[in-house]
């Protein structure tokens, strides 16, 4: 389907008038076109189409209906239907009043050409461009982020499903591409290990059996594996995609145990090689980006996605400015570096930047602050030590440090002993490590509540000094109303 150009951007007159006196105040379709004069042209969209073919309808309508129908959370045959019916729909894509409109597949198609490659961010940018051309965005504003998760399209599995279906998939291709050279292959028991979509309930349940099925699916895997990448195979077996993914839930799932000359099935248990970790283990053969995470009370597989917004004081709008999709096992305070690049990329870093504890770190607001002028605003994470938490005991804030003698003093008066600097590095801050001498610490009556241990002398590790203070004025400031 090739595009056709939208002649003009002209509201027809009398869609002009009909809609002016039915909606007196306005609709969100006619704010869009007034404010904003259609957020993208035709020319955008050139590249998304070919230059011959059946004449199809203007991308940029389609990308402004796309809007509208978020906003209003209309299905594909509603938004069809209000294009056809609603004057204001009529207004915002400057149609004339008896336009027929198109059939809600069309929206469908559409959304899947937005899909391929970059076109989203790309066109999410145009948008952003010309909201800050209307006045609608600006730099130096006050932006704030947050995180979500998102569920993959794909089935849970356990690990013994996980292998099964990847043995039964990578089968499925390999006899699709060259059946002939599959078929010696095949084992006469391969039709009722493989035959079907393995489910719980046709898997072993006892711990034993379980081991034994998953060590004959290992060499089963093993076998093909071994004839994919043999001298007499044929390479492009090898790039096969379920042949790829069969090779990576292996090196996963199992490992080569060299004095008993076979693979054996990994496990957290002593000797059992251990399991990927949750950044890099596939959970799915049919998404190899989905991964499994547990934050919190919540476990699920699929991805995190971080979106920004505007949030400055008043009646503007609230404009999303970036959105970022990442692996589920990523931890927010990683990608807050990545946000502010994105942002500063479309020139739209923000004067203050709002976000929950997740994306929080000591030394990341003050980096922050420093190289970019940006004050990152959050909860900084609790005081979490054993004093703390019980109140009982003295905790960092009874000592008094003196960062210029290189120093600390404990509540009873006596002085540390050595001072470490930088004894260790701790989420990329390089901590101070501070000791007390055990002969002080020895017969101090409040020895127990104050070390912990009967024997072991107090020792404290402390943020350098700007840091330091830093995180006593923010743990101040969060007690405050």
């Amino acid at each position: 389907m090739a595009m056709r150009a939208k002649a003009g951007a002209v509201i027809p007159a009398m869609t002009v008038r009909v809609a002016r006196a039915s909606n007196p105040k306005g609709t969100v379709a006619m704010w869009v076109r007034d404010r904003l004069d259609g957020l993208w042209s035709d020319a955008d969209f050139a590249a998304w189409y070919p230059r011959d073919g059946r004449p199809g309808i203007s991308p940029a309508q389609l990308a402004t209906v796309s809007v509208l129908q978020y906003l209003l959370r209309l299905s594909d045959r509603a938004t069809a239907e209000a294009i056809r019916c609603r004057i204001d729909f009529k207004y915002g894509l400057a149609l004339d009043l008896d336009d027929p409109g198109f059939d809600h597949s069309v929206l469908g198609d559409f959304r899947d050409r937005l899909a391929e490659d970059d076109r989203a961010d790309g066109l999410f940018d145009l948008a952003l461009t010309r909201l800050r051309e209307a006045g609608l965005v600006k730099e130096r504003g006050r932006q704030r982020t947050d995180s979500t998760h998102v569920l993959a399209a794909v089935r849970d599995m356990n690990r013994l499903e996980l292998v099964a279906e990847s043995v039964r998939d990578a089968l499925e291709d390999l006899a699709r591409y060259d059946p002939a050279w599959l078929a010696p292959l095949i084992e006469q028991e391969w039709g009722k290990r493989y035959g079907r979509p393995p489910r719980p309930g046709r898997l072993p349940h006892t711990p034993q059996a379980r081991l034994r099925h998953a060590e004959q699916a290992g060499a089963d895997g093993q076998k093909i594996l071994r004839a994919v990448w043999a001298a007499d195979a044929p390479a492009v077996l090898r790039t096969l995609p379920q042949v790829e993914v069969l090779r990576r839930v292996w090196v996963e799932q199992y490992f080569f145990d060299a004095d008993a000359g076979r693979l054996r099935w990994r496990s957290s248990g002593k000797g059992g090689q251990g399991l990927p970790p949750p950044l890099t283990g596939l959970v799915s053969p049919y998404d190899t980006e989905v991964r499994y995470a547990r934050r919190g009370g919540t476990i699920g597989r699929g991805y995190m996605a971080h979106v920004t917004e505007t949030c400055d004081d008043g009646d503007e709008p609230r404009v999303i400015t970036d959105v970022l999709t990442t692996h589920a096992p990523i931890h927010d305070s990683q990608v807050l570096p990545v946000i502010r690049q994105r942002l500063g990329a479309r020139g739209l870093l923000p004067r203050e930047h709002l976000v929950d504890g997740g994306y929080i770190s000591i030394a990341l607001m003050d980096r922050t602050t420093r190289e970019h002028g940006i004050t990152l605003t959050g909860p900084v994470r609790k005081n979490y030590s054993r004093q703390n938490l019980k109140n009982e005991g003295f905790g960092k804030d009874a000592f008094h440090i003196d960062f210029d003698r290189r120093q600390a003093v404990c509540p009873r008066g006596k002085t540390s002993s050595s001072w470490k600097d930088p004894a260790q590095v701790i989420e990329g801050v390089p901590y101070i490590l501070v000791k007390f001498r055990k002969a002080d610490c020895t017969p101090c009556p409040v020895r127990i509540r104050c070390a912990g241990s009967a024997t072991a002398p107090r020792a404290l590790s402390l943020l350098p000094e700007n840091l330091h203070h830093l995180l006593g004025r923010l743990r101040i400031e969060q007690q405050s109303p």
